[in-house]
């Protein structure tokens, strides 16, 4: 419900509740839960590319997984009554945060290929520190002040930390790393540009899903058996990398990002990608109880560096103390 408006001279009206309901954006307590549970999904998703790169090649993953994930929300469309756009000037649209999110896919599996599913997880945390000066730089909807730079300049040096620079930046971890930071960076241009062109024209969430997604597989079906041969038989993988890719694709990628879209039409593409926030924690946590993983310790900690450069560049932190309210006299 929406507050009556307040009385001039109520001390209420120099605040605004945290849920109250603006044209714009809905209420806190609608969209948080929508965001931790994309968040608790993606970061479990890493734990099933790490299974699934074990016997499949990282783009074979990619294409089981958005053709499963395509599958997925064309049946939860059918159920809707929701139908993909008709004109072609949305399907270009649709093909640009389509195949960045085919490419980042991909890139995700060859990192996991070399470093461990928690420190994929960890990168994908740096997904909102290309995010900002995509949509200042390219894409115009937002623009740069002093806590942006700042907060980016601290997210750059976390990103060190995670590296762990000291310790020298060579060998198949550090291409690993730098495999999941160039797939976080697609994911930074593609949620921008998904807010300014695809958000604007196409009204089912579960279609912007659909239509990313089929671009995804047409793509990913061209490029995979020229860069890793025929595919495998399904029969010929084992249970657990054929349910890993399958639930990847289905609810990983399908269900996902259909979540997502609506995330970003509700709140914006800077803070739909907090999701990034949460998603390394889940990664770490189900990658040291599944798979036993250990982490160094400055990974964790420069992955925390990292988050709170976004926190302070979104304003979620401010620099200073925050400005006192103006009392009109008399």
């Amino acid at each position: 419900m929406l507050e009556a408006p307040a009385k001039s001279g109520d001390a209420s009206a120099s605040h605004r509740h945290a849920d109250q309901v603006t044209p714009e954006q809905p209420p806190l307590r609608v969209w948080l839960p929508w965001l931790v549970g994309l968040a608790a999904i993606w970061g479990c998703s890493f734990l099933f590319i790490s299974v699934g790169v074990r016997e499949l090649h990282p783009a074979y993953v990619t294409l089981g997984r958005v053709s499963s994930g395509a599958v997925a929300v064309l049946v939860l469309m059918a159920f809707a009554g929701h139908r993909l756009p008709r004109d072609l000037v949305t399907w270009l649209h649709l093909a640009v945060p389509g195949l960045l999110i085919a490419f980042a896919f991909t890139l995700f599996g060859f990192g996991e290929q070399r470093i461990p599913s928690l420190l994929a997880g960890i990168w994908n945390g740096t997904t909102p520190l290309v995010t900002l000066p995509a949509a200042v730089l390219l894409f115009r909807t937002e623009r740069f002040s002093l806590a942006k730079v700042v907060g980016l300049a601290l997210g750059f040096s976390g990103t060190l930390v995670v590296l762990g620079a000291w310790q020298g930046l060579r060998g198949s971890g550090f291409t690993g790393q730098m495999l999941c930071f160039a797939a976080a960076s697609c994911y930074g241009i593609a949620i921008p540009y998904q807010q300014r062109y695809v958000a604007p024209r196409v009204d089912s969430d579960l279609a912007v899903s659909a239509g990313q997604l089929l671009w995804a597989t047409a793509a990913l079906a061209v490029v995979a058996p020229l860069v890793a041969g025929a595919p495998p038989a399904p029969w010929d993988l084992s249970p657990e990398v054929l349910g890993s890719v399958l639930a990847l694709g289905a609810i990983g990628t399908g269900v996902a990002l259909a979540i997502h879209a609506r995330n970003i039409r509700w709140v914006g593409g800077s803070t739909a990608s907090y999701v990034t926030y949460l998603s390394p924690l889940f990664a770490i946590v189900v990658g040291m109880v599944v798979l036993g993983e250990e982490p160094h310790w400055y990974q964790p900690v420069g992955g925390a560096v990292i988050l709170l450069g976004v926190a302070i560049a979104q304003g979620k932190l401010r620099l200073g103390p925050k400005p006192l309210p103006v009392i009109a006299e008399g």
